[in-house]
């Protein structure tokens, strides 16, 4: 690591090699809507990216942003209120702010007034979004709890409209032209008209793309896209390359950052402070061990420079650290040859599927948020083998649904076998035996699911209850989208870890996205937003875009409070 050639602190702004109005450390979500609102307020900004690519773990993402009480629900005719969705955030969010500080209910409230706010903003400097027809809040059951959904995205991109920087954007897996709900729907192409209408439109669209020369990104890519091409026409200055070392304090408050620029140490003084969107921990393993123990580098979708820099450089200068065992858990299957080298996210919500632990048992509704899913397991993993479970369909899932994002059907690679990741057998006994499952008690298991299926409701779980669940399963599928026996034979199984998109625990910050001190005083001059942040959602995923939408809000109010806009409508 680089180190100053004079101390960390008491460098004043004489002593810095550049300086901006302000200075941002990390280019995911949020970073060029900060850039943007400062631009817009006529003051200079940096963005500093540690790696060679632009965008951050949004970019990888899905790319989409929960946001209540949004113009898109208005317009669509769905009920939404501030009222509603601060009920919601209460009843599931609850108000222990002990064991959750960044998640008090001033900074829940602050981001439902400001969370449309910052859209209404990125709308008016030309970011097109559109709202996600149909996606339930992941716990809608509950008061305030909305079923047509709250998340907004932003519409397709033509990546060659940024020129020379097209190649300096981080690339997604998801690479269909077509809305990211779109590809939700594509797993039931095998039993849906609808979803082999949407495919037949993506086909098009693809074809079409060729012939015209355009290069359609979706997910995070056209999110992050959009706001790097509208960053660059606002005057923002990005830098590739230029990793922040330290934090440079004089009196107490942040007055910079020490970084490097080509390969050498280089002070970035920031005359309205600085903000860190740096990212989590994800890339660091002996983080994990100590704070998010039995997880794995390995599984995690994070950007590569999500490497917990400023988690450690906070803790040196004091902010208060919260949170810090949490993560958004994406569980996770991992076959052989897998391009995502973190795995794939399996179908386990869909009929004939259940999950069981090493000891053969249920122990929990497969469906829900992701978050939850991971949160259950990594649980269950403290009583009984639990890392990893056990996935296990039958015959008809496997001819009807997709297994590891391959096609519907029961040929799958031979390497899935070979290397003992797919395992296949004639019957439930003797499928257990081959995943070292005591078979009494995978046939017990398998029989008792069997009998909730065929009745339509699982008494233990309660799977298929919510509407999100629903979603998550095969609507075609009656009399629950979820709930569909193993009873044809042969048998499958593959293992599932509980994999993440990012940590979720960092500083405590005010509802003005300022950087807390143990004691409740702020760290002048220094901002946070995005995973570097202990969440303002705590232990919890509302819905769908519960990372990305904060970190684009706070890094918004960040931004105005800096350069002292207040109150004011940017």
């Amino acid at each position: 690591m680089l180190r100053p050639t004079t101390t960390r602190t008491g460098a004043g702004m004489q002593d810095m090699d550049e300086t901006h109005d302000f200075v941002v450390v990390g280019s995911g979500g949020g970073s060029m809507c900060a850039g943007l609102v400062m631009r817009k307020a006529g003051k200079s900004v940096l963005i500093l990216e540690k790696t060679d690519l632009i965008g951050g773990s949004t970019a990888k993402a899905g790319g989409v942003m929960w946001i209540p009480n949004n113009r898109f629900m208005a317009e669509a005719g769905v009920q939404d209120s501030f009222e509603a969705a601060a009920a919601y955030l209460d009843n599931l969010v609850g108000n222990d702010e002990a064991d959750a500080p960044g998640a008090t209910r001033e900074r829940r409230l602050a981001y439902l007034r400001e969370a449309p706010e910052m859209l209404e903003f990125l709308i008016a400097r030309g970011i097109r979004f559109q709202r996600n027809p149909y996606w339930p809040d992941y716990n809608d059951e509950l008061p305030g709890g909305n079923e047509p959904g709250r998340t907004v995205s932003a519409d397709l991109f033509d990546l060659n409209e940024l020129g020379e920087w097209k190649h300096k954007l981080r690339p997604n897996k998801f690479t269909l032209p077509a809305p990211i709900a779109d590809a939700l729907s594509l797993p039931l192409i095998k039993v849906s008209w609808k979803a082999k209408l949407k495919a037949a439109k993506i086909v098009l669209k693809g074809l079409a793309a060729k012939i015209t020369g355009k290069h359609w990104v979706t997910a995070g890519a056209a999110l992050q896209g959009r706001m790097l091409q509208a960053a660059l026409r606002a005057g923002v200055e990005l830098r590739t390359q230029a990793p922040v070392r330290e934090l440079i304090l004089h009196e107490g408050r942040v007055v910079g950052v020490l970084a490097e620029k080509d390969g050498k140490p280089w002070r970035v003084g920031a005359r309205l402070g600085v903000l860190l969107n740096a990212g989590g921990f994800a890339h660091n393993q002996a983080m994990r061990d100590r704070y998010i123990p039995n997880t794995r580098v390995e599984w995690t979708h994070a950007a590569p420079g999500d490497t917990g820099d400023m988690h450690q450089e906070l803790m040196r200068i004091g902010a208060w650290m919260a949170q810090m065992n949490e993560m958004v858990g994406n569980q996770m299957t991992l076959p052989p040859g897998c391009v995502e080298a973190a795995g794939v996210q399996p179908q386990i919500t869909k009929p004939h599927s259940i999950l069981v632990d090493q000891s053969g048992v249920r122990y929990m509704n497969e469906g829900g948020s992701y978050m939850a899913f991971c949160q259950g397991m990594l649980r269950r993993h403290e009583s009984v083998p639990a890392v990893p479970s056990w996935w296990i369909v039958d015959a008809r899932f496997m001819r009807t649904y997709m297994l590891a994002e391959t096609m519907p059907g029961s040929k799958k690679p031979r390497e899935w076998y070979d290397s003992g990741y797919l395992k296949k057998a004639d019957t439930i006994e003797a499928l257990a035996e081959a995943c070292g499952i005591p078979p009494a008690a995978l046939k017990a298991t398998v029989e008792r699911f069997n009998h909730f299926a065929r009745q339509g409701r699982d008494a233990d779980f309660g799977r298929g209850d919510s509407a999100y669940d629903r979603f998550l399963g095969d609507y075609t599928h009656k009399p629950n989208a979820t709930l569909g026996p193993l009873d044809e034979a042969p048998f499958y199984a593959v293992q599932v870890v509980p994999g993440d998109v990012g940590t979720f625990g960092g500083a405590v910050c005010d509802a003005r996205a300022r950087v807390l001190r143990e004691d409740g005083s702020v760290i002048e001059g220094l901002y946070a937003t995005g995973t570097t942040t202990a969440a303002v959602m705590g232990r919890t995923y509302p819905g769908a875009g519960c990372s990305i939408g904060p970190s684009f809000t706070w890094g918004f109010v960040a931004a105005k409070d800096a350069a002292g806009l207040g109150n004011q409508t940017v």
